[in-house]
């Protein structure tokens, strides 16, 4: 293998203040469930998952973990809101804090992208909306993810997911993570709400772009008031359709929504690039998050189909202060070092994304030494 000698000087590998967080580099590994936390409880193996992902001043965003026990919508995942997973993530937390990580926990709520079998009783999954959600193409690119009719939330319930998620927040705190990334991007149940083709709701949670987006920003500021806005990211991805979640006017969405977050003191804004078929337009569908970059005050961070050099441009031209990488830094553990060294990547399989191994596509991908 030829590798040509190792540049630090490149944007993506300068140091970066996010807050109170003195950051070695830029490159971040994004939030990536792996289906590996049997019966949702985070497991020894993910120790050497996370530590392997793990450079000294990196950030790191944990797999989203379940917020409570209707929050769940795939096998396997974790969950932050029991004494047992909380205790199950803390050696992961301070394996990825032994070797100079910054760790981040993704709190999550499926919404209607689940099943009546992941839910307790095997009751109706909730969401925005009582309209099914159609087939979607599963994990491993072939099969159809069936789902059951969900049941949409009344507006007397909605305090109490807003209220799941700050003491999901408030568990992940005392897990030892540095803070929380709440996830409101693709298809799950914040956007379910927030996008307009999927939340057909004529009370103050629907209708207007502002009444779309109160529930989000009500789980903004209750997780700010449990653990203080420099402890606080949120991940958004407007341009999405995933999950049947698309908007008429997303450019508008993502701009409200960075604006609003601005008043909160919010510390990161995790935005997702839009997904185009044609790679001819890949420099105008990385340009897309430009008018958001420059509203938001605080740290703006960047994922979807980014390589090496896409992220050294976004650095190199303003466009984003951090990089998410999730499929390469599966496959190459030690991503950040390739990158210095400008090496080969691994390939990653994506059979192996989410099968229940605790090895194999997990913890078995070669890195340097």
């Amino acid at each position: 293998m030829e590798i040509m000698a190792c540049d630090l000087n490149i944007p993506l590998l300068t140091p970066y203040k996010m807050g109170k967080f003195n950051l070695a580099h830029r490159v971040v590994l994004a939030p990536l469930t792996r289906s590996r936390s049997y019966n949702n409880v985070p497991q020894p193996h993910a120790v050497l998952y996370y530590s392997q992902r793990t450079s000294n001043g990196g950030l790191l965003i944990s797999e989203a973990a379940c917020i409570s026990e209707t929050a769940r919508g795939y096998p396997n995942t974790p969950g932050i809101w029991t004494k047992e997973q909380v205790e199950a993530w803390k050696p992961i937390v301070d394996a990825v804090h032994a070797k100079g990580g910054t760790f981040f926990c993704q709190i999550w709520h499926a919404g209607r992208v689940s099943d009546s079998a992941y839910q307790p009783n095997g009751q109706a999954p909730v969401s925005s909306t009582d309209r099914l959600l159609t087939p979607q193409i599963g994990g491993d690119g072939t099969q159809m993810s069936q789902f059951t009719q969900p049941r949409r939330l009344t507006t007397e319930e909605i305090p109490n997911i807003v209220n799941d998620f700050r003491l999901a927040a408030r568990n992940a705190i005392e897990a030892g993570f540095d803070g929380v990334e709440i996830h409101g991007a693709h298809g799950y149940l914040l956007e379910q709400f927030m996008k307009d083709k999927a939340n057909d709701r004529t009370d103050e949670y629907g209708g207007s772009l502002e009444n779309r987006c109160r529930f989000t920003l009500e789980i903004v500021e209750a997780v700010i008031n449990e653990i203080g806005a420099e402890r606080v990211g949120i991940k958004l991805s407007p341009f999405s359709e995933f999950g049947d979640c698309g908007d008429s006017n997303p450019q508008a969405l993502g701009l409200y929504m960075v604006d609003a977050l601005n008043k909160y003191g919010v510390l990161y804004c995790h935005m997702v690039e839009p997904r185009m078929e044609n790679v001819d337009e890949k420099t105008e569908r990385f340009h897309s998050l430009v008018p958001m970059r420059k509203a938001f005050n605080g740290t703006f961070m960047v994922t979807g189909g980014y390589g090496r050099q896409d992220g050294i441009n976004a650095i190199s031209e303003n466009r984003a202060d951090l990089i998410a990488y999730g499929r390469y830094f599966i496959s190459n553990p030690d991503l950040p070092k390739r990158f210095a060294l400008n090496a080969p990547l691994n390939k990653y399989y994506r059979e192996t994304f989410y099968t229940p191994d605790p090895v194999v596509g997990y913890t078995d991908y070669p890195f340097f030494e």
